[in-house]
Formats: C-alpha cells, structure tokens, sequence
C-alpha cells in the first residue's frame, strides 16, 4: 500500500500516524429521515458530517436557502467553502457584493466579514465545509429540528447579535466545540475599514 504524507509535515521525514480503527467510515444521504435537518435563519440546514465523525478537523453542511433567506452580516475565526449545487446566491464579502450560481465554489478566509442572500426567484442549495469543525454543535444547539431536508422553515425568530433561530439550545448546556463557535461569531456591520474589494470577477 501507498502511503502519501501531503499535509503540513510532508516536507519533514515523520511518518503517517498508525490507522485508528474507532473512527468509522461515514455515508450520509442527505435526503435521509435519520439525518440531522436543523431550521436556523429561515433555512433549513441538514448537518452531513459533524466533527464526531471528523475528529474536529471539518465538518459539511447541506444548505436549503429559499428566495430571501440567508444569514446577517457576521464573520468566524474557521475557514468557510460553499459549493453551490442549484441556484444562486447574491454572497457580499467585505462590502463588495457578488453572484456566485450553480457549479461554483466561493472560499471565505477565516475572520472576514461576509453575509449572503438567495435574491433569486428559486431556492438555492449550497454545500458547506467548515474547518475546523464547531459550527455544526453551534447550529444544531441554536435551531429547531424539522423532519427532512427540505421541510419549510417555521417563522422566523429574531435573536440577538444578528443569529436568528428557533431553537431552545443557546441556553442548554453544550460542548467545547460549539462554545468555541459561538464565541467566533461577530455580528457587527459591515461599515468603515472592514469594507475593501473581493477577489471575484462577477460583480454589480
């Protein structure tokens, strides 16, 4: 068997840490009653692979995002990629404002202010990876779980600092990792220094 070492040691001569066999291989079907579909933000969120099953180093989301839904301005100490599947977002990063539509992928570099909007007459959907993991906990204890990946939204709910969700969980008791999540999020405006241009060539 070949053994390749790409990551951050690949260039010291250290070898590949021994397999761990309590870590299982995961299949997830989105469409799955048994997946975990979370309503948050007036979207519906169906959480694929959480930092259980990565060992905190990312995790995906599948996001369902009808015409108008999208979160506020925020920004996170984790890196964020979107592939959108169908659809399009109108994403604004930084200020600048973008279209990102189906088949392409949008990276968001970690402490960057951003939001995005489905302006859209049709629901988008986009795949979410979050590294490292955290913002699946922080989702899954702040929103109300619906029963498939494309249920409907209840109303919205309005939350402080600009999170809206449903959910009874922000008070539970939570992990490590879903406390390091909350405490990445900041909320504020988009407004003076944080404004600046993007690196994507579709703008308005």
């Amino acid at each position: 068997m070949v053994e390749a070492n790409t990551g951050p040691t690949s260039q010291s001569k250290s070898a590949l840490p021994p397999d761990n066999p309590r870590r299982e291989l995961s299949i997830i079907n989105p469409d799955s009653l048994e997946a975990r579909h979370i309503s948050i933000v007036g979207d519906t969120y169906t959480i694929l692979i959480s930092g259980q099953d990565t060992d905190g180093r990312y995790c995906m989301i599948d996001m369902l995002v009808p015409t108008g839904g999208g979160p506020g301005p925020h920004r996170h100490d984790f890196e964020e990629m979107f592939s959108i599947l169908e659809g399009e977002i109108e994403l604004t990063f930084r200020g600048e404002k973008s279209l990102a539509k189906a088949g392409e992928t949008v990276n968001i570099p970690a402490n960057a202010p951003h939001f995005f909007k489905n302006v859209a007459a049709k629901p988008a959907r986009l795949l979410c990876v979050c590294s490292p993991a955290g913002q699946d906990e922080f989702f899954m204890a702040i929103g109300k779980a619906v029963e498939s990946r494309t249920t409907p939204a209840p109303g919205l709910s309005r939350r402080a600092g600009g999170v809206h969700g449903e959910g009874k969980g922000v008070g539970a008791k939570i992990s490590n990792g879903t406390a390091r999540a909350r405490r990445a999020l900041d909320t504020k405006p988009l407004t003076g220094s944080a404004r600046g241009s993007t690196q994507s060539n579709r703008k308005y």
